[in-house]
């Protein structure tokens, strides 16, 4: 990607997105530089366009994905005098904005009332923000995150029924809907329980804990539990459950959803195997492992990938075999990096890059991916730490 695909800015805030913005282009220049694959002159016209304007700082418009949060992961690989020093305001501001949204959460979760996806979600809640401050090493905003999750993770009763503590109002578009009656339970990394699954299950490999954390890996893993397909290698998980759904016992989804980062087994399964880890549970390990190699053998899943991209494509898929191959019992994995990549070639070859420049659904999280591999990770491995996805 060169100087010359810098996008005029096709919406407010665009500047300031890791999803699709400016400042996704900027973390891919920023972590070429800091390999030393290109010179900060390739850096500099994305971060400016990603620095123009005032950043946004609204605490609830504030996720790891937009506003604030983006601009500080980013300049986190920036390794510049300037960045420190923004970093520096950056991190004060982010630590308020945090302990605004956890009091809201609370406030929440004292009223009886069900959760939004924004309120935890990892793109624009407080998993997200969580991330972040494990990744910066914030030990009070990451402690008083991880206490949160694990008050979100004990079930709440709503009209007499119980229900987990994450089950949300909204339709999986992020807002009520009548198409949604009794809202649903997300089990993406994305939008879903498995982004706090994977924060709590990391920050515990760490060494940060917080009361009840062990026990609330167990739950969402247990709720994980009840609601997989199959066993080994014919493993699933939905991605989405209904009030309906929840109430019956019963998953009326025909077959395995399309096998990506953000939905599907692949995320759900590397979430579990960080929580295997964290907990020395080798069985659950295995079990995650046997589930996102299963996948990717089964071409009723690999023919539901239609794009490339980081967030939903073969380049997420690829990214999060990547990491899992590096913690992984056995090599199984691995085997299998090499028919994805030339699955994502093959794509490519057909279709091309996508026409954005962004990390998420463009141009720059598969180049990005292709930076990593299990065997290459010291030098790329802090940059997908806002996808949860390294241990």
């Amino acid at each position: 990607m060169n100087n010359g695909e810098l996008l005029t800015p096709t919406r407010p805030g665009w500047g300031q997105s890791l999803y699709s913005g400016a400042a996704g282009v900027a973390l891919l220049h920023a972590v070429r530089a800091h390999t030393g694959e290109e010179d900060l002159d390739a850096l500099r016209p994305w971060a400016a366009a990603m620095l123009k304007g005032p950043i946004q700082a609204v605490p609830e418009a504030c996720g790891l994905y937009e506003g604030a949060p983006a601009v500080a992961y980013v300049l986190n690989f920036s390794h510049t005098n300037t960045a420190a020093r923004s970093l520096a305001t950056l991190n004060r501001h982010l630590a308020d904005v945090t302990h605004h949204r956890l009091r809201r959460a609370h406030a929440r979760i004292d009223r009886g009332a069900l959760p939004a996806l924004g309120e935890y979600d990892l793109i624009s809640g407080l998993t997200g923000l969580g991330a972040y401050h494990l990744h910066r090493g914030n030990q009070t905003e990451l402690r008083d995150t991880l206490a949160y999750l694990v008050r979100l993770t004990e079930s709440i009763t709503v009209d007499a029924q119980p229900l987990p503590g994450w089950w949300t109002s909204d339709s999986p578009d992020l807002k009520p809907s009548p198409r949604w009656p009794g809202g649903h339970g997300n089990l993406g990394v994305a939008h879903g329980i498995t982004g706090p699954l994977a924060l709590l299950a990391t920050a515990q490999r760490r060494g940060h804990t917080v009361p009840g954390q062990t026990q609330a890996i167990t739950r969402l893993c247990d709720w994980l539990d009840r609601w997989r397909i199959g066993t080994g290698s014919r493993a699933w998980w939905p991605g989405l459950i209904t009030r309906d759904e929840h109430r019956r016992g019963k998953l009326q989804s025909p077959g395995p959803t399309r096998p990506s980062w953000c939905y599907g087994t692949p995320g759900i399964a590397c979430a579990q195997q960080l929580a295997g880890l964290a907990l020395s549970d080798r069985a659950r390990q295995r079990q995650a492992e046997q589930a996102l190699s299963g996948c990717l053998t089964d071409d009723r899943q690999l023919a539901q990938l239609t794009d490339a991209s980081l967030c939903h494509g073969w380049a997420g898929l690829i990214q999060a075999v990547s990491r899992a191959a590096a913690d992984a019992i056995d090599d199984e994995l691995a085997t299998h990096l090499p028919h994805l990549n030339a699955r994502l070639d093959e794509h490519l070859d057909h279709n091309g890059l996508p026409h954005g420049a962004g990390l998420m659904d463009g141009k720059a999280g598969i180049h990005l991916v292709r930076l990593t591999t299990p065997v290459n990770t010291a030098a790329s491995a802090p940059w997908d730490h806002c996808l949860l996805l390294a241990g």
